[in-house]
């Protein structure tokens, strides 16, 4: 009996241990998760013999402009491997380093024909630099001689932003080109607004015209600009670019009339909407490759770019349809004689 005591609670203790006993104090060996460290990307450290770009720049550029065209080329010079430097002049030292291979220069000359003499295997682009021929290792990007496009586009956006179309242009008389120009802006504002049709009466035919005697005193156009915004109740003008003083737009700014131009005074005139201007740092980027791969001797055309917008006259959405218009303008794909 003694003994069945005894097995009985041996075999009660190893059931109780089996099924409460305390879990196993082990501790598991952690997972190792891989990890990955990108290394920094490789970047070429320019050495003396990598090529050397060179912009040169007046010393009196205003510091905006300045940063631009700076920006503008060393960032075309770090895509294609070339070093980059700024200088207000050429030394012959600048031009005997074998590295030298592109040089673009802005007006004032500093003496572009006798860079491109004596450094033959550089190529060169002059900006907007007169008296200079494209040939042999000199590009010449040349100034904007468009009159047609800005004008249309002029017409376009003076009908986008006035009640009844009531715009008007000022030309030169007997001038085959601002006649051109003239047409063009009747096409612009017909682009726009198809007839046109008004709502109120009117004995005046807009656009209107205006053409000022080529032997007129610049100092009597303001009389003419009056007649127009005045007897023709004209609320937006465009200037042809040979009559578009500085001193004949700042006073029609003054004037509660909507102004456009290919050049924007200082100070800014009142009324103001945006300057159509060929765009020289685009016409940079476009003449970059052939002048980085030793291709030279070509014009180069500016295209057309927006400046100076003022936003409270040009909002946003107005403004990507002027800029829509003027993509199109520039590819061809809106003619100014035949919109």
């Amino acid at each position: 009996m003694r003994v069945k005591s005894i097995f009985l609670m041996a075999l009660i203790f190893a059931i109780l241990t089996a099924c409460g006993g305390e879990a196993s104090t082990e501790i598991p060996a952690p997972t190792v998760v891989p990890t990955h460290t990108p290394l920094p990307t490789a970047t070429v450290i320019p050495t003396p013999s990598t090529p050397l770009a060179i912009l040169v720049l007046p010393a009196d550029m205003d510091k905006e402009s300045s940063d631009l065209y700076q920006k503008t080329v060393y960032d075309l010079a770090q895509q294609s491997g070339f070093r980059f430097q700024v200088r207000n002049a050429l030394t012959p030292e600048d031009l005997a380093d074998p590295t030298l291979k592109v040089v673009i220069v802005l007006p004032p000359d500093p003496g572009v024909a006798s860079y491109i003499a004596a450094a033959p295997g550089v190529q060169f682009l002059a900006v907007n630099i007169p008296n200079l021929t494209a040939g042999g290792n000199l590009s010449v990007l040349a100034p904007d001689t468009q009159v047609d496009l800005p004008a249309f586009l002029a017409g376009y956006t003076a009908a986008m932003l006035t009640e009844e179309y009531h715009i008007g242009m000022l030309y030169p008389q007997g001038d085959g080109e601002a006649q051109r120009a003239a047409v063009a802006f009747n096409n612009g504002m017909r682009y726009y607004c198809g007839l046109c049709n008004r709502i109120f009466f009117t004995t005046v035919d807009y656009p209107t015209f205006l053409e000022i005697p080529a032997n007129e005193d610049p100092s009597k156009y303001g009389g003419y600009a009056n007649l127009m915004i005045n007897d023709r109740d004209v609320d937006a003008l465009y200037i042809y670019p040979t009559l578009a003083s500085d001193d004949l737009l700042s006073y029609i700014g003054t004037q509660g009339v909507l102004l456009f131009g290919t050049s924007m005074p200082e100070p800014r005139p009142g009324g103001w909407v945006m300057t159509v201007s060929p765009d020289t740092v685009k016409a940079i980027q476009i003449a970059w490759p052939n002048l980085s791969t030793g291709q030279g001797g070509i014009n180069v055309q500016s295209p057309l770019g927006l400046a100076d917008v003022d936003p409270g006259l040009l909002p946003a959405g107005k403004l990507a349809l002027v800029q829509e218009t003027l993509d199109n303008l520039v590819a061809g794909r809106i003619l100014t004689t035949n919109p």
